[in-house]
């Protein structure tokens, strides 16, 4: 009795581990690492990288290309699609074979026993066949031949580090496996067979040999005819093994690990801007500007179809790893666009509105245009196609740094990770960072207009294109004169330091973004967006193809007169006025605040600036229009000051400057109360005022007043 159960136990012992030997898994290859393998939108392959475990492996493909499938089969298994996993008569010819050899000489495995083999990695002997054979009846029922034959071509060895028939083609060949001809898929065809000893860096002659008769085995059986077959034997084995496409390397390493990844890339677009990208970055090399990042994005599709993440890598510098356009960089004027379209949106300002130019302290910020001068008062649309720094300080303030702030986040912005305190109104100017990538996708949802971005206004949206459109170009030429010169809304930028050099366009087809700089984040005297950037961005539109009209003329918005010298909505004192559409906030911008009794005047710090650029513009005391001819020109209300030091390391002085409008007025001058001194025709005082708070006022012969409180701070310069 005892007997008969430790016999039972036993047998059923040997039937639980004999089912778990032969088990088939679901996955046969779960955790193999594969290449990460990028292609292009049509499925052109850009660039791969090595596997984890350092072999050329890309992922699996569910088909293989006719040639190779009658390649590989008639030289493996010609009875593949006839047999049900096993071939028994392959089998015993193999068994008869060895014996009479005395050793191993043939296998007899299908290729569905090769695949379980490929996958289980076990060593080779009687018991392990068995297991194979057993497990490749279960393959067959479970999967089709076509689906099996994928398995073999996409986990085969190939030589060397080579697995696949996607790498092999790639790596030996420079070409997908749906290209090759006859002898090539020939060759790989019979590689698998001892791929250690025999592959094209050895063994070459074997290796010809063996192709050759693959060859001569598929014209007999009528799968080439006797024309290809003639061609092919001529063909020569492959030499060294080709490198693997590497275009758009820096989107290529961006994308999942271990994956087969299509892109929108468009792999010929992608070339070309390659050539002018490595172009341009040779060139300005030269002039100590080592890195150029380009990036093209089609507005019809929103993906990104050209890439350079760091142009000319065969230029070896430091840096040159560096994928500049994912980068955080100092953003200059570039985000000024993105102000002026929110400020319309919100009916902050009207398109021309005239905007302040005049100077600014505020807490010891003090901005200046790029040229050092000061207008008083620009339009807005001007103001933002001459990128002028104080007047977007100006609006920025009116506007607020909290809402921008959240604006630029909801734009697509990531590096913000600071509040808006710690960047305050040096936002607008370069005071944040920015990347190429995400800035010229927010430069695109200007006309993509995706879900959740913020600026959604189409009337604001087209003047703000219509303004950018009037950027002066590099090349000096005007589009409205030349009608063959493509259009373009784009707009420059230039870090603090001349760090950093942007330029970003749009067309109705596409946004472009180029940046220019050295990676390290050394500046180059004479970096700018106009002049570094600005040739390349233009190189790249013209290579552009052009299928739309230009943007369409506003018609949904609000409809409203405007006074064509101010900006501002027309009111009933405004002599000239232009009827326009508007964005739909537009009445909430106010009416013309400069026109009174039918008299242009500005406030006397603008008019200051204004008229030296306006020789037309009549002072109101000529038109017998006077009131409040005074206004400090500098220090603005609550400024923080810093006392220059001169060369002894003394304590220096600041100009104080006042406007009036009758300069030959004569004016007096008191400091925290006590008289310092009188001025006449240039009404600028020389002071040294000791650390802390201080009141300059100011009295004319004819009593009219101006004063202005401001700050000496401690820390003197």
């Amino acid at each position: 009795m005892k007997r008969r159960y430790y016999s039972t136990i036993l047998i059923l012992a040997g039937v639980l581990l004999t089912g778990w030997l032969v088990s088939l898994k679901r996955d046969l290859f779960k955790g193999t690492p594969y290449s990460t393998v990028v292609t292009d939108r049509s499925g052109e392959l850009l660039g791969a990288r090595v596997a984890a475990d350092g072999q050329w492996r890309f992922p699996p493909c569910d088909t293989v290309p006719e040639r190779y499938a009658r390649a590989v089969v008639q030289f493996e298994d010609r009875h593949f699609y006839l047999h049900p996993g096993v071939n028994p008569v392959s089998l015993a010819r193999a068994l008869v074979q060895n014996i009479r050899a005395g050793h191993v000489e043939s296998g007899g495995s299908t290729l569905t026993m090769q695949v379980i083999r490929i996958s289980r990695q076990r060593e080779r002997n009687l018991w392990q066949k068995g297991i194979e054979a057993i497990q490749a009846l279960r393959l067959e029922i479970r999967c089709s031949k076509k689906e099996i034959l994928a398995l073999y071509a996409s986990h085969a060895p190939f030589g060397g580090n080579v697995v696949g028939l996607d790498a092999a083609s790639w790596r030996y060949f420079g070409r997908p496996p749906s290209e090759l001809s006859w002898a090539e898929a020939a060759t790989l065809a019979v590689l698998p067979n001892a791929p250690s000893s025999m592959h094209p860096g050895k063994q070459r002659d074997a290796l010809l040999e063996k192709r050759n008769r693959l060859l001569l085995r598929l014209l007999k059986h009528g799968d080439i005819d006797e024309a290809i077959y003639e061609t092919a034997i001529t063909e020569p084995l492959p030499d060294n093994p080709h490198p693997l496409p590497s275009l758009a390397r820096h989107y290529v390493e961006r994308q999942p690990r271990g994956k087969r990844t299509r892109t929108g890339i468009d792999i010929h677009l992608q070339r070309q801007v390659e050539v002018i990208a490595d172009r341009w970055s040779d060139d300005l090399a030269l002039y100590g500007i080592a890195d150029l990042a380009a990036l093209v994005i089609d507005l019809h599709s929103g993906e990104t179809v050209a890439y350079v993440g760091n142009a000319s890598p065969e230029r070896k510098r430091s840096g040159m790893e560096v994928d500049i356009a994912a980068a955080p960089r100092s953003t200059g004027s570039i985000l000024k666009p993105f102000l002026f379209c929110a400020a319309l949106q919100d009916g902050l300002i009207l398109p021309n509105t005239l905007i302040k130019d005049t100077p600014v302290n505020l807490g010891g910020f003090t901005p200046q245009n790029f040229d050092l001068q000061f207008h008083g008062a620009v339009h807005a649309s001007e103001a933002l196609a001459r990128s002028l720094n104080v007047p977007a300080v100006h609006l920025l303030r009116e506007y607020g740094v909290p809402r921008f702030h959240k604006l630029l986040r909801d734009a697509g912005l990531t590096t913000l990770t600071h509040d808006a305190a710690h960047y305050g109104l040096a936002l607008i100017l370069g005071g944040a960072e920015g990347r190429l990538d995400e800035i010229t996708r927010a430069y695109a949802g200007l006309v993509l207009a995706p879900e959740g971005f913020p600026l959604t206004d189409p009337e604001a949206i087209w003047y703000t294109l219509d303004a950018l459109k009037e950027v002066s170009r590099p090349d000096e030429i005007d589009p409205r004169l030349i009608s063959s010169v493509r259009r373009v809304s784009w707009k420059t930028g230039t870090s603090y330091g001349f760090r950093d050099a942007w330029a970003v366009g749009v067309t109705p087809d596409y946004a472009v973004g180029v940046w220019c700089g050295n990676a390290d984040g050394h500046g180059v005297p004479g970096l700018t967006g106009a002049r570094a950037a600005g040739p390349v961005l233009f190189d790249l539109v013209n290579l552009l193809p052009e299928d739309s009209p230009w943007f369409e003329d506003p018609m949904e918005g609000v409809v409203a007169d405007v006074c064509t010298a101010s900006g501002y909505l027309a009111g009933p004192e405004c002599p000239e006025k232009v009827t326009c559409v508007l964005p739909r906030k537009a009445q909430e911008s106010g009416p013309c605040p400069y026109h009174k009794g039918g008299v242009f005047s500005l406030p006397p710090v603008m008019e200051w600036y204004y008229k030296a650029y306006h020789p037309e513009y009549e002072p109101p005391h000529k038109a017998g229009h006077d009131e409040a001819p005074l206004q400090f020109i500098y220090p603005e209300p609550g400024s923080i000051l810093y006392l220059p030091r001169q060369m002894d390391g003394s304590p220096g002085a600041i100009a104080f400057q006042l406007a009036h409008r009758h300069p030959e007025k004569k004016v007096w001058w008191h400091l925290d109360g006590d008289y310092i001194g009188e001025t006449q025709f240039i009404h600028e005082m020389m002071l040294s005022p000791a650390p802390g708070k201080h009141v300059l006022l100011t009295v004319d012969e004819e009593g009219q007043t101006a004063s202005v409180a401001f700050s000496i701070a401690e820390n003197t310069k």
